[in-house]
């Protein structure tokens, strides 16, 4: 008997998942309903978790577990670290500087600019990143990390569109997936703040077909083998970030699971059996696994997010026609009185696949044409650079 099961869940996977009250960063709470349940494997979503060792606890169970060490999981969790790693394993990035005090942060300051990229080190759900030519909007940001106990990153700015990669990683062993392209300012034409994501498509009409291998072999694949190195091979899915400049692909950041909203539009082309790649991954024979198999096409993700995301999200409005296909919760519950209603900032995905970009951002937007939420707002520009033609490297 095949059975998924929820820790905790939103009102989406209700419909196809049994949910269990958990912690879901809490190792001994997700060991103990994995052990309850007798699952054959524990996927771990979230940074959070994998940060807090939560994959620790599930292997010394004797679990299979998708999802990186602690250890490996600081690819995310300290943006210094990553660069450490980077740094060893020769594969191109921002220069960056870490700034621990606020007695020197004006002197870091002016060493960095016109455009200034702002950070906190440590994890901050897609939303601590600020880019600027504003120095005193740079400065007021790194004071409020450093005021929050957080050390600041400081970087140079990537020239070139931003490509995401998720790669499934088993030791030294790589397999890429499609990339994708986010959105990560909240308003259209990349105005805004930053937020967790705002849309995505795949694939990337403009990209060079062979700039997918090169992201593998000079980028995922070094790191990977460094992690080994430094006694933390990294299991699971490992996401690259990375910035397309005349000189190449040069990594952003690393994220250390599977990320919404570039996931939603990946796996919706894939064809393969997700849990098989998944499990291949968690148990150490990622390179026995048949090669992906992915339908033709494309597909299209547009978040619907709740009034005032990304700054205060409000929260409790009901939601209609969430049921449409495609659509795919995130800050969703049930409410007190049935129905379904937002309990977060990105509060739906609407996920559209067509036989071409235009097509699959024409689905998307139709089916969230649908969808009532107060308040709720989205960008209508998700790919649209890309099926315009705007976009060259």
């Amino acid at each position: 008997m095949t059975a998924v099961l929820a820790a905790p869940g939103n009102a989406g996977i209700a419909q196809i998942a049994e949910q269990f009250p958990v912690d879901a960063a809490s190792g001994e709470q997700v060991v103990a309903l994995a052990k309850e349940q007798n699952v054959d494997l524990v996927v771990i979503g979230p940074e959070v978790p994998l940060v807090l060792g939560v994959a620790d606890a599930v292997r010394a169970a004797g679990i299979a577990c998708f999802g990186p060490s602690a250890e490996a999981a600081r690819i995310e969790g300290s943006k210094a670290f990553a660069k450490d790693v980077m740094n060893a394993a020769g594969v191109r990035t921002a220069h960056s500087e870490v700034v621990d005090s606020p007695g020197v942060l004006d002197e870091a300051l002016d060493r960095f600019g016109p455009t200034w990229v702002v950070k906190d080190d440590g994890l901050a759900a897609g939303k601590g990143v600020v880019v600027t030519t504003d120095r005193a909007a740079a400065r007021d940001h790194a004071a409020e990390i450093l005021e929050n106990g957080h050390p600041v990153l400081l970087e140079s700015f990537l020239d070139g569109p931003e490509v995401s990669l998720f790669c499934l990683v088993d030791g030294e062993t790589v397999v890429p997936l499609l990339p994708a392209q986010d959105h990560k300012r909240v308003g259209d034409g990349d105005t805004g703040p930053n937020t967790g994501g705002m849309g995505a498509y795949t694939p990337l009409p403009w990209l060079p077909a062979e700039t997918v291998d090169v992201i593998v072999e000079e980028v995922v694949k070094p790191v990977a083998a460094e992690l080994v190195n430094r006694g933390c091979g990294f299991s699971g899915l490992l996401y690259a970030g990375l910035a397309i400049g005349k000189d190449g692909p040069a990594v952003v950041e690393f994220n250390c699971r599977f990320g919404d909203p570039e996931t939603q539009a990946v796996l919706a082309l894939l064809e393969s059996p997700l849990g098989e790649a998944l499990n291949a991954t968690a148990t150490g024979v990622l390179a026995d696994l048949p090669p992906l198999r992915w339908r033709d096409g494309a597909a299209v993700t547009v978040v619907l997010a709740a009034e005032y995301y990304p700054a205060s999200p409000r929260t409790g409005d009901v939601i209609t026609g969430a049921d449409a296909e495609g659509v795919l919760h995130a800050g969703t519950k049930v409410g007190d009185a049935g129905g379904v209603v937002s309990a977060g900032g990105r509060v739906l995905s609407v996920v559209g696949v067509g036989a071409d970009l235009s097509a699959a951002r024409d689905h998307a937007y139709a089916t969230l044409g649908g969808i009532k939420l107060p308040g709720g707002h989205f960008r209508t520009d998700i790919g649209l650079a890309a099926v315009e033609g705007r976009i060259t490297v």
